[in-house]
């Protein structure tokens, strides 16, 4: 089942205006050989939405995945976990990841775990798969049970619906308070073959990692060692979903999975720590890095891009202290939506962030703009500069703690009254 790709008037939640950050058009993802994509309506929480996805991997495929640490996860997310630490490296048998928007399945009880189990198995008979095969994810609202029959109904128009084509509806499907589907892609020079890597994602809200954040579902018919696959999407989190940050709150549905299908030829990638590895390494990280940015540019109400540099630190964990203590400050957030140079709140953010630091060796930049260092205003600084650089769609705050070697980039957006907006009716 395919549609509009380019997103423009569809967004997750009905009314929702498409973020003034959002890429133009959603990206020519390539094929994956071995991997086929559905979406359909079921009617999960919106009337005529799409809000299910379906995605058959092929026999043989690596699979691995990061998933939240919250101690409320969902049903979904324990199930994930489970069934990937059971799996063998590889298997002659098919996979599929099924994914519902609308309903978290979170604190739902037994009734949710059932539902999981239920929803598997359906799956499993119509696709001819294990029930252990089938990975299953929801995302929406928290605390109100799946409508399982309408969701067991749509599996079989989803089965028939199977296209290799098909990522850009499944991308529109996992949406919820998104203003545009997110998606990207890379290749890979593996030897003589030439790879590709492509992903889709969902985020608005409750954006603030703690594995990755949000849904992401990415694919590569490269050949890669189960436990290197494992490893360097781990790593790779680290910098992408871990690196950005909405609003603070961590999802309790987190979920990231991976699967590479092994059918463009290669020899097969047995670790990071070679050239292949690192080559296919770099070209993960890129689509997983672009999908998280998106993910920031959609936060919900935003009107800017913020990129908080930090470096000088005693230890890179203290500089992304340092680096999330300011992009989740209400007090900063709101004085970016404000346009308002305001840097005494990022000496406050650096204070409070639990980190070592030093009023007088400290300096902070807004772009170029050399805005305070050894422990006050910078001699020639100008606000109306200041202020004239706050007024971009794309900023730059540079923090340096003077200290040591340890640096961290984290990505954040403003917060705006169309935050409060989208979340004071939510449920409604």
């Amino acid at each position: 089942m395919t549609g509009d790709a380019s997103g423009a008037g569809n967004v997750g939640k009905p009314g929702l205006a498409r973020s003034p950050l959002a890429p133009d058009r959603f990206p020519d993802l390539p094929v994956i050989d071995g991997v086929r994509f559905a979406a359909t309506a079921a009617g999960v929480r919106y009337a005529n939405r799409t809000d299910l996805m379906l995605v058959h991997i092929a026999p043989g495929a690596a699979l691995a995945g990061v998933f939240t640490r919250s101690s409320t996860r969902s049903a979904a997310v324990r199930d994930c976990q489970a069934k990937l630490a059971a799996l063998p490296g590889m298997s002659e048998s098919g996979a599929a990841f099924f994914v519902n928007s609308g309903n978290a399945n979170t604190f739902t009880g037994a009734r949710g775990a059932e539902d999981v189990v239920r929803l598997s198995q359906a799956v499993a008979k119509a696709a001819d798969l294990p029930a252990g095969r089938v990975f299953t994810a929801s995302t929406g609202v928290i605390g109100e049970l799946l409508p399982r029959d309408r969701i067991e109904a749509a599996i079989p128009a989803l089965i028939g619906g199977l296209d290799a084509s098909g990522a850009a509806s499944a991308a529109r499907a996992i949406m919820t308070t998104d203003t545009f589907p997110k998606g990207a892609c890379a290749e890979a020079r593996i030897g003589e073959t030439t790879v590709r890597i492509m992903g889709i994602a969902k985020g608005s809200g409750m954006i603030a990692p703690d594995m990755a954040t949000m849904l992401g579902f990415v694919f590569t018919d490269a050949a890669v060692a189960q436990p290197a696959l494992q490893a360097m999407l781990s790593e790779a989190v680290e910098t992408t979903f871990n690196a950005v940050t909405v609003d603070s709150d961590t999802s309790t549905s987190d979920t990231v999975l991976l699967a590479a299908t092994g059918t463009a030829g290669n020899a097969q990638v047995k670790g990071a720590d070679t050239p292949d590895g690192r080559a296919f390494a770099a070209a993960l990280h890129a689509v997983m890095h672009d999908l998280a940015i998106q993910l920031v540019r959609d936060g919900e109400g935003a009107t800017k891009l913020v990129e908080i540099r930090v470096t000088g630190a005693v230890s890179r964990d203290d500089a992304r202290k340092v680096a999330r203590s300011i992009a989740n400050s209400p007090l900063v957030k709101t004085a970016i939506a404000g346009e308002d140079p305001n840097w005494g709140r990022i000496v406050m953010a650096v204070g409070k962030s639990g980190a070592e630091a030093d009023r007088d060796t400290l300096s902070i930049r807004f772009g170029d703009i050399l805005v305070a260092e050894n422990g006050w205003v910078a001699p020639g600084y100008k606000e109306a500069d200041a202020a004239a650089y706050m007024r971009g769609q794309e900023l730059v705050i540079g923090v340096d703690l003077g200290l040591d070697d340890g640096a961290d980039t984290v990505w954040t957006c403003d917060l705006t009254h169309a935050y409060i907006d989208i979340n004071a009716d939510y449920r409604s």
